[in-house]
């Protein structure tokens, strides 16, 4: 009997419901056969179910790699503005060696010191780019570890 009925009725047990012989089973009256589930019926909930848990673990694990390749992006921008340091490193170097061939002091020397530290911003990003490289994980980890946990439950459901 469900709790509507229940409350429409006061608690008592209509005459439809009762056995035969008067007396209501302890774990309560037996539903008509018309309300039981059938096999079919649990099998197409069943397979609902597993469908709508597989949807579930593919937009996870979507999300999981979009998440990871927007860390693979920024780390290679990173790289990029690494290189472009090293070319204007390069050109700056090119630079100061012919002004100060040139002249023996002065423009030269200036440009020197300037490509110098183009050298150094090149090495700092191109650092931070390979370290955060590094951390970029390609394998959708909590996709992984749910997709055990659903695998478990299913060998063992009533655990």
């Amino acid at each position: 009997m469900s709790s509507a009925e229940t409350r429409l009725t006061g608690g008592h047990v209509p005459e439809s419901r009762v056995p035969a012989g008067g007396a209501v089973p302890a774990g309560g009256p037996v539903p008509p056969a018309e309300e039981q589930a059938s096999l079919g019926q649990l099998v197409g909930e069943l397979t609902e179910d597993l469908s709508r848990l597989m949807r579930q673990e593919l937009e996870l694990a979507k999300a999981e790699i979009r998440q990871e390749a927007t860390k693979a992006g920024k780390a290679a921008g990173m790289l990029g503005a690494a290189g472009f340091a090293g070319y204007m490193t390069a050109v700056l170097l090119s630079l100061a060696l012919a002004f100060g061939l040139a002249t023996f002091m002065g423009l030269g020397w200036a440009t020197l010191v300037v490509a110098v530290l183009w050298g150094i911003a090149g090495f700092a990003l191109f650092s931070a780019g390979r370290s955060r490289l590094r951390q970029v994980n390609p394998k959708p980890e909590r996709t992984i570890e749910t997709l055990k946990e659903d695998a478990e439950w299913a060998r063992h459901p009533t655990k």
